[in-house]
């Protein structure tokens, strides 16, 4: 029965029961000397009354029948915009390596050239094994829509410990931001490069020549479409400051020697998109400054201007991803993804013949001057999609320092870095593989050292949208 039907019906059965009410009041209310004809024109009248009163009850059930019906969309509606979301999500993952040669035991759990001693014996014998969990990742991100604009907020941890400290498996943020239309603010990748351009390979810190570094930041996006992105960002300094041969003259100065960061470094970044991949342009001004701690007005002190270019492109033709990029620039080395250093000293021109009589010898800070070191990353790879279960990657990155002429013989100069890789993910969340990777350093004075590894992974990914779907 439809709605109209049951509501004829249950107004017929008021009307029947409203006639017999009032007829039976009526019947008790009659005057006595009420004619037939008074008689038939009061029920007329309540008749009348009635069906008015039913047609208003039909005007108003029709007029419902025609809304749709009730959803929990439409009653989101009625309250109010509910456009939240949640995902918590990460994977476990096992890395078990066996290194043929030997790197800085802090650094075994991934291949880095600059911790590829060139010191044959450094850290002992050849051939080790190595297990470890460090990659292993979780993150919560919340998304939706918050008065009228898009909003994304995300914490996300691994365990590879780095800095103070490296060598252990301990909680590492690496995102930690909050992200409203096009303002976002805190930790994420510096704007100075594109995550796209890192390879499918599962050593922890891949190519060495590529940017790639996560900083504490506030970002104005101008413009993110299908074609273009472009923006803009204030980024946390982080200065790598090398004394060089300041040790051996004056050993108090190079302990003492500090980065003084009083500006954040500015980014900016334009991407164009299409359906074949997409090329990026990012570049990077800042100022590499430094003091000395411990003494009279912080001097020596001083500051240089360091800016860099970074280009690559993602380019997909049938089962091939190409994954190539270019970086130049004098202080940049803190954003690289391996190797090198911001500022180092250089030293004027002196005379060395003997000279008679002898000149007195000048004051260091007139013979020595601080520079922001030039320095040039190159990556190549290429990710083969063999199947809907096999995939490759293969590749190589480096990344060459230009040094002064105050650094020290064992200041790293050059790091090379090549991995390719066979994969199988038979269903969405399961990856595993192995990969064969080699690295090389080679240091100012033309030292070098090198490494040869195999590794095996096996990972499981989760999302609470496997729980709880979008």
């Amino acid at each position: 029965m439809s709605g109209m039907q049951r509501t004829l019906a249950c107004s017929l059965f008021l009307l029947a029961s409203s006639l017999a009410a009032q007829e039976a009041l009526a019947a008790d209310n009659v005057p006595a000397d009420e004619s037939d004809k008074q008689r038939i024109e009061r029920l007329e009248a309540t008749v009348a009354d009635l069906t008015r009163r039913l047609d208003q009850q039909e005007v108003k059930s029709a007029a419902r029948d025609r809304l749709p019906p009730a959803t929990s969309e439409t009653a989101s509606r009625n309250h109010g915009p509910r456009d939240h979301n949640l995902e918590i999500y990460g994977f476990a993952q096992l890395d078990a390596i066996q290194d043929f040669k030997r790197v800085n035991p802090n650094w075994d759990a991934t291949l880095r050239p600059s911790r590829i001693p060139t010191t044959k014996g450094e850290f002992g014998s050849n051939g080790q094994t190595v297990f470890s969990i460090r990659q292993s990742r979780l993150g919560a991100k919340a998304y939706g829509t918050l008065a009228g604009k898009p909003y994304e907020a995300k914490f996300e941890f691994d365990t590879f410990g780095v800095g103070p400290d490296e060598g252990q498996t301990t909680f590492r943020i690496r995102h930690a931001y909050a992200k409203w239309g096009p303002i976002l603010a805190g930790q994420t990748n510096t704007l100075f490069m594109d995550g796209d351009l890192f390879p499918n390979v599962i050593d922890y810190w891949g190519p060495a020549g590529m940017v790639f570094v996560r900083t504490p930041q506030i970002r104005f996006t101008f413009a993110d479409n299908k074609r273009w992105m472009a923006a803009i960002a204030f980024e946390h300094p982080s200065d790598d400051i090398d004394p060089g041969a300041i040790r051996l003259v004056d050993p108090e100065l190079a302990t003492n020697l500090r980065p003084n960061e009083e500006l954040p470094d500015f980014t900016a970044q334009v991407q164009y998109r299409g359906s074949w991949g997409h090329v990026t342009l990012a570049g990077i001004a800042r100022k590499i400054g430094f003091d000395t701690a411990g003494v009279p007005d912080n001097k020596p002190s001083g500051s240089k201007f360091g800016w860099g270019l970074n280009a690559g492109a993602v380019v997909k033709v049938s089962l091939a991803t190409f994954r190539v990029s270019t970086v130049y620039g004098h202080g940049i080395a803190t954003y690289l993804n391996d190797g090198g250093m911001d500022l180092a000293p250089k030293s004027a021109l002196v005379p060395v013949p003997p000279i008679f009589p002898p000149l007195p010898n000048p004051p260091l800070n007139k013979i020595l001057s601080p520079k922001a070191v030039p320095l040039l990353g190159v990556s190549a790879y290429v990710d083969l999609q063999w199947s809907k279960t096999l995939s490759s990657s293969l590749g190589y990155s480096f990344t060459k320092v230009d040094n002064t002429n105050f650094q020290d013989g064992s200041a790293f100069h050059k790091g090379e870095y090549a991995s390719g890789n066979l994969l199988w993910s038979p269903i969405d969340r399961l990856l595993t593989g192995v990969e064969l990777l080699w690295g090389r350093r080679t240091d100012n004075d033309g030292s070098s050292g090198s490494d040869l590894r195999a590794q095996f992974s096996f990972k499981v990914s989760f999302s609470s949208k496997d729980i709880w779907g979008d």
